[in-house]
């Protein structure tokens, strides 16, 4: 099993900066991100499409030879921050269908798609999950024609069970699960559960690792689990790795810190460089 990095564990550095934070003195390209992640001695890159400077062919290209020059698997990450805003977003559905074909261009087998967000989580899951198995359906037909997989990321909306449900009404080789380790837990959902379930239908992953913020109200506060190292917090992402390792997961795992917890505001290059020092520990208990 290899390991990455996603380019959101930088989002200040590409402009998005939560209310709590504070601007970052140079923005980041991700170019410069690339030569980052090389640093680290990786193995991979899932790259945040809302970072792009653009979907123009000759920047695409410029991308992927410079991930042809470090020898990184690449995702390409479609749909932060709110997705297919719960298939209602016509504009947003024809960009991600857009964006099958550039995926490819970069030389990415797999994009990581989302549906929805946590602005729509508390909304009846019923007729979204209806909405979005019909252009899902849809954008599969071009993923095939491109040969490239489509992996469906519970973005703080959806259960173990409503991915499941999706991943059997789309029923296509062509269609999985980018497992974020986080993002359940945020849900209130058992994490290991939903590996044990997904496990053979991952194609790509987000590992994140969460503490209680003791600022939050509530367990349903965005901002009441925040981001740690991994190997640092609450998600058991050893067996998590070692459940997925025995489905002979080709992939790699992508370390991912959005919102930091309160302790880590700022300190985005320790958080990563230590995240990564756990995920070679991980992947060298690998059960």
């Amino acid at each position: 099993m290899k390991i990455g990095i996603d380019s959101y564990c930088y989002h200040r550095f590409f402009g998005d900066v939560y209310p709590d934070q504070e601007q970052p003195e140079k923005k980041m390209t991700m170019q410069e991100f690339l030569t980052k992640a090389k640093g680290f001695g990786v193995d991979g890159v899932s790259l945040e499409s809302c970072f792009m400077d653009s979907f123009e062919d000759g920047y695409i290209k410029e991308l992927k030879a410079q991930l042809d020059e470090y020898g990184f698997d690449r995702v390409f990450a479609w749909g932060h921050p709110d997705g297919l805003e719960r298939g209602k977003n016509p504009e947003a559905f024809q960009e991600m269908k857009d964006c099958i074909p550039k995926a490819k261009l970069m030389g990415a087998d797999v994009m990581r798609i989302c549906g929805s967000s946590l602005m729509f989580r508390n909304e009846p899951h019923g007729p979204q999950l209806e909405a979005l198995t019909k252009q899902i359906r849809e954008a599969i037909k071009i993923a095939e024609d491109y040969d490239v997989k489509l992996a469906f990321e519970n973005h703080i909306d959806y259960t173990v069970d409503e991915v499941m449900q999706l991943i059997e009404n789309v029923d296509s080789p062509n269609f999985g699960v980018n497992f974020d380790t986080g993002n359940f837990l945020r849900l209130l959902d058992d994490p290991i559960r939903g590996m044990e379930v997904l496990a053979p239908y991952v194609l790509s992953v987000h590992l994140k690792d969460l503490m209680v913020n003791p600022e939050a109200a509530k367990p349903t506060d965005w901002f009441y689990f925040g981001g740690v190292p991994v190997g640092e917090g609450l998600v058991d992402n050893q067996k998590l790795a070692n459940i997925l390792n025995k489905q002979d997961f080709k992939g790699f795992l992508a370390v991912e810190v959005d919102h930091p917890h309160k302790d880590w505001m700022g300190r985005e290059e320790e958080c990563v460089n230590r995240s990564v020092a756990a995920m070679k520990k991980i992947v060298q208990n690998l059960e």
